[in-house]
């Protein structure tokens, strides 16, 4: 049952208070500063492109960012070569502590050349002294991108300049598909089928809330006809075992339309601002908010989010998904207690897969808005205080 909201209604006026005094020293680079020097004026990021469409969002933008791209499917096609393009993904999955993606891409990793050596920096977050140019960029960027939310200048021209802009954009691009793919399988808990090693060590203890068969919070869904892949795996099927991995997920949902048919819209904003400001995407923040307030979300649960406070006071429905949404993305685990919560606030496993199937889609616009520092439309107030 919602629980008053007084208290935080209380705690959220005096936050309020603070907001013109926060949010221009946190941003001015965005409004009444000139934009960096590598941003461009008319894209407002790094590339030189159209600007993005502010009314389609942060989608749009991370859509226009992706079209600066070879167009070729990057991780089986771009000329970066396939090493490289395993090691962005080996970084995304050490950078969100996702053993199942891991320890898949490990496999594939050593199988298509590359140095055990390199994975070994990853995995234990070495320093990269002694590492070639190109390797050592690759994991510098997913550290920056993934750990500080910013990509500094310097890294993103030793990128372009190793790699051309459109070959970069392909490798970041490929680094925000699996970082949308480790929010799928921590949110569902997915870990290694019986008798598969697990590489990667972890901060935490996977929770033992798991079907025996898919090993993950979902049961297995039948397998599907046999069909041949266009572009076959080193192994000749996909790396995922039948009946486990994000494929299995996402196959327990219903789609975006059963999402927003089913879900009260401000609980799906909630859930994009809970993993804007997890991300500390000040493009995706502020554009949404407005838009989340006309939709009926209370200010006063935007603002604990914006502040990181506490849930207290806030609806269950509200308290869950701002709770698994801080979970999922700071310690990249969710309790089962957490996840039970989530599970009935959205009313059933198949609204909570397309729900976490929205963040994930958020997560993976996130990256490219960091790695190419997107900024506001000029004269659009940031609403976000940053770190």
């Amino acid at each position: 049952m919602p629980t008053t909201r007084l208290p935080i209604i209380l705690m959220s006026a005096a936050a309020l208070c603070l907001v013109p005094l926060l949010v221009p020293a946190s941003a001015g680079a965005q409004t009444g500063t000139p934009l960096p020097a590598d941003v461009d004026p008319e894209s407002r990021n790094r590339l030189a492109i159209p600007a993005p469409d502010p009314d389609g969002g942060p989608s749009a933008a991370a859509a226009a960012i992706r079209g600066a791209g070879t167009g070729v499917n990057a991780r089986w096609d771009s000329p970066v070569g396939r090493p490289l393009l395993e090691l962005a993904i080996l970084i995304t999955a050490r950078e969100h502590d996702a053993p199942f993606e891991w320890s898949l891409h490990e496999m594939e990793a050593v199988a298509v050349g590359l140095d055990p050596d390199v994975i070994d920096v990853v995995r234990n977050r070495e320093p990269l002294s002694g590492l070639g140019d190109r390797e050592a960029v690759i994991i510098q960027a997913g550290r920056e991108i993934f750990g500080a939310h910013r990509l500094s200048p310097e890294t993103y021209r030793r990128a372009v300049t190793l790699f051309g802009e459109a070959n970069f954009v392909d490798v970041v691009d490929l680094m925000a598909r699996y970082a949308g793919t480790a929010a799928r399988l921590a949110a569902f808990n997915q870990q290694m089928p019986p008798g598969w090693p697990q590489f990667l060590p972890l901060p935490f203890t996977p929770p033992d809330d798991v079907d025996p068969r898919s090993r993950s919070r979902l049961p297995s869904l039948p397998a599907p006809a046999q069909t041949t892949r266009a572009t076959p795996s080193l192994y000749g099927r996909t790396l995922s075992p039948q009946g486990t991995g994000p494929g299995q997920i996402r196959g327990h949902g219903a789609g975006r339309a059963s999402l927003e048919a089913n879900v009260a819209r401000p609980l799906l904003d909630l859930a994009v601002l809970v993993t804007a400001r997890a991300y500390d995407v000040q493009y995706a923040w502020t554009l949404t908010e407005p838009a989340a307030v006309e939709n009926g979300l209370d200010p006063a649960v935007i603002e604990v989010v914006r502040v990181g406070g506490p849930v207290t006071g806030l609806s269950d429905e509200e308290a869950a998904v701002i709770s698994f949404g801080r979970e999922l993305f700071g310690p990249h685990t969710v309790s089962p207690e957490t996840y039970a919560s989530a599970l009935e606030a959205v009313g059933g496993t198949t609204n909570l897969v397309d729900l976490v199937d929205l963040m994930a889609q958020h997560v993976s616009d996130a990256t490219l808005l960091i790695a190419f520092d997107q900024h506001l439309p000029a004269g659009l107030e940031p609403r976000l205080t940053m770190p």
